[in-house]
C-alpha cells in the first residue's frame, strides 16, 4: 500500500554525511518526500547536489536539547548513526545516543523510527560491535515508538567500509594470509537493495515494529568474496590459511596494507567471526518487488562506480593535506581511487581561466613542464602505447571524444569543466580534470584534480613511485594556468 501526499510527510534523516545516509537522501527525494537532515556539522553537506532540496538542522544525539527543534513536525525518522570511530567506549555512546533519540522522537510525536542494524546469530560470544548494533535497536524501541529495524551483514558498494576492506586487501595483497574469520559464512547484500528496503519501508506500513533480516541471494565466506572480487578485476590471488591470527593482529595487518585504521578494523573483524545469514523470510514477503542479487553482480555494480563522476558518499582517509580552508594540495583515497587535488584562487575571470586550460596540448604544449609529458609519451610508445604525437584536432576548440596528445576528452562543460581520460599504458585508469568557478572581486577558484584507479598491487606501487614527480609536474602546471590566465586578463584590459 502506497502512502499518499508524500510531500506533506516530513522525514528526518540522521547520518546524512555518512555512507548510507548520503545515498538515502536523494532516493527519498526521488520518491517525493520532504527531507530534513540532522547533522553535527552542516559543512560536509556542501558537496552534495541535493543540499538545497532539504532542510538542515545542526544537532548531536548525545546532546538531547539539540534534538527538540529537529523533531518538530517529523512523521518518520531514520536512525543511521553509530559511534564505532569514537574509541573503546563506543558501545556505551551508542546506547546513550539511541536512548536520547528515541525519547526525543516520542516527545515530538514521531510515528516511526527506521534503523539499520547488524545481521548476526544471537550468541553469547558476539563481538562488541555487533552486540552494540543489536542493543541500539532495543534502546530505540524502549521509547515506545514502533521501530523498523533492518539487519544487514556486509553491504557491497563503493564507499562501504566492509567492502572497501575487501577491495584494498584483494587489490594490494597477491598472497593473502587468511585467519579463521575469512571462512565465516555471510550473506552480503548490494547497496542498491539496502537503499530500496530503507526507502520503501515508509510506504509499507506492515513493516512498522518489525525486525527484518536482509541479505543477498547467496551465502558465501569472506574468503570467497575476496576471490570473486579478484576474478571480476582480472587479478590472480592466492589464499594461505593462518588459523592463529587473532582479530587484534588482523586489524594491525589491515591497518598496514589498507587505509582503514586499526581502531576501526578491529571491531569489524571481531564481528566477522560470527555467522551473518538470513533466517527469517519476512523481507521477501513485505517487499516482494526487491529481488536481491548474488555477490558477483553486486561487485560488478560497485566497480562500475570506478569513475570520477560516480564518486559518492563514503568514509575516506586522507593521505596528506596542506592545512587551510582552500588547501593548495590534498591527496585522498576514495572508493578505490586516488585523488590529487590542487587548488588556486586566480585574480582573473572564470572565462579566462577556462580558455587557458582548454587550450593545453598539441602545438601549444603544456607550458614549462612540456619536457615531462614528452618523456612520458616516449616511455608509452616503448611499451606499445599511443605516445605523445597525436596532438589535437583544433588549437582552440574541444569536443567530447577529441584526442589531446595521449589523453581523450571525456567530459566538457563550457565555461566550467574539462575532464581528460588517459590513454597511455599504465596499471590502472587515470583522469585529469580542471574545474573553475567564479569568485567575488573578479577572481576565480581553479581546482585541478588527478584521478587514478590502480589495478592490483602493481597499480598502487606505480602511483607511490610516480607521486613525487606528479606532485612537481601538477603543481607547476596549475601555477602556469593561473599565470597565463592573469596575463590573458591583462591583455584584454
Amino acid at each position: 500500500m502506497l502512502v499518499e501526499n508524500k510531500k506533506d510527510r516530513l522525514i528526518l534523516v540522521t547520518g546524512a554525511t555518512g555512507y548510507i545516509g548520503g545515498r538515502l537522501v536523494p532516493r527519498l527525494l526521488e520518491l517525493g518526500y520532504h527531507i530534513r537532515c540532522l547533522v553535527r556539522d552542516p559543512a560536509p553537506l556542501q558537496r552534495y547536489a541535493w543540499r538545497s532540496a532539504v532542510e538542515i538542522f545542526a544537532g548531536d544525539v548525545l546532546q538531547p536539547d539539540t534534538l527538540v527543534l529537529a523533531m518538530q513536525g517529523v512523521s518518520a525518522a531514520y536512525y543511521l548513526i553509530h559511534s564505532m570511530s569514537a574509541g573503546s567506549d563506543f558501545h556505551q555512546l551508542d546506547l546513550i545516543a539511541a536512548h536520547n533519540f528515541g525519547t526525543a522522537a516520542q516527545s515530538a510525536g514521531v510515528e516511526r523510527i527506521i534503523f539499520l542494524g547488524g545481521l548476526a546469530e544471537t550468541t553469547s560470544n558476539l563481538s562488541e560491535h555487533l552486540r552494540s548494533r543489536l542493543e541500539t535497536g532495543n534502546a530505540l524501541r524502549s521509547a515506545g515508538i514502533p521501530v523498523t529495524e533492518f539487519r544487514a551483514g556486509v553491504i557491497v558498494g563503493s564507499g562501504s567500509i566492509s567492502f572497501e576492506m575487501i577491495r584494498y586487501l584483494t587489490e594490494r595483497v597477491p598472497v593473502m594470509i587468511c585467519p579463521r574469520w575469512v571462512y565465516t559464512p555471510t550473506q552480503p547484500i548490494g547497496i542498491w537493495e539496502v537503499l530500496e528496503y530503507l526507502a520503501t519501508a515508509l510506504s509499507v506500513p506492515e513493516s512498522s515494529g518489525r525486525i527484518i533480516e536482509i541479505g543477498g541471494s547467496e551465502v558465501i565466506t569472506y574468503g570467497e568474496m575476496m576471490m570473486v572480487y579478484a576474478d571480476v578485476r582480472g587479478l590472480k590471488r592466492w589464499m594461505v590459511p593462518v588459523p592463529v591470527l587473532t582479530p587484534r593482529l588482523s586489524s594491525y595487518w589491515v591497518n598496514l596494507v589498507t587505509p582503514i585504521p586499526a581502531a576501526i578494523a578491529r571491531p569489524l573483524i571481531e564481528g566477522l567471526r560470527t555467522e551473518s545469514t538470513v533466517h527469517d523470510p519476512i523481507a521477501r514477503q513485505l517487499f516482494p518487488h526487491i529481488q536481491p542479487v548474488d555477490y558477483r553482480t553486486s561487485v560488478e555494480r560497485a566497480l562500475a562506480q570506478l569513475k570520477p563522476d560516480k564518486i559518492d558518499s563514503n568514509w575516506n582517509d586522507a593521505l596528506s593535506t596542506t592545512l587551510g580552508d582552500e588547501a593548495p594540495v590534498t591527496v585522498t583515497i576514495h572508493e578505490g581511487m586516488i585523488l590529487e587535488h590542487y587548488t588556486r584562487v586566480v585574480p582573473a575571470s572564470a572565462e579566462a581561466v577556462y580558455q587557458i586550460f582548454t587550450g593545453l596540448g598539441g602545438k601549444r604544449g603544456w607550458f614549462n613542464v612540456n619536457w615531462a609529458w614528452r618523456i612520458r609519451g616516449f616511455l608509452d610508445r616503448m611499451f606499445g602505447g599511443v605516445g605523445f604525437r597525436r596532438g589535437r584536432r583544433d588549437p582552440d576548440e574541444l569536443q567530447v571524444g577529441d584526442v589531446l596528445d595521449f589523453w581523450r576528452v571525456e567530459t566538457l562543460e563550457p565555461g566550467q569543466l574539462l575532464r581528460l581520460r588517459a590513454e597511455m599504458k599504465m596499471p590502472g585508469i587515470a583522469w585529469l580534470q580542471w574545474q573553475v568557478t567564479p569568485r567575488e572581486k573578479k577572481k576565480a577558484l581553479l581546482l585541478q584534480t588527478s584521478f587514478f584507479a590502480p589495478k592490483g598491487l602493481l597499480g598502487w606501487l606505480y602511483w607511490y613511485a610516480s607521486y613525487p614527480l606528479h606532485r612537481l609536474i601538477f603543481c607547476k602546471l596549475i601555477d602556469q594556468i593561473a599565470t597565463q590566465s592573469i596575463s590573458s586578463k591583462s591583455k584584454q584590459d
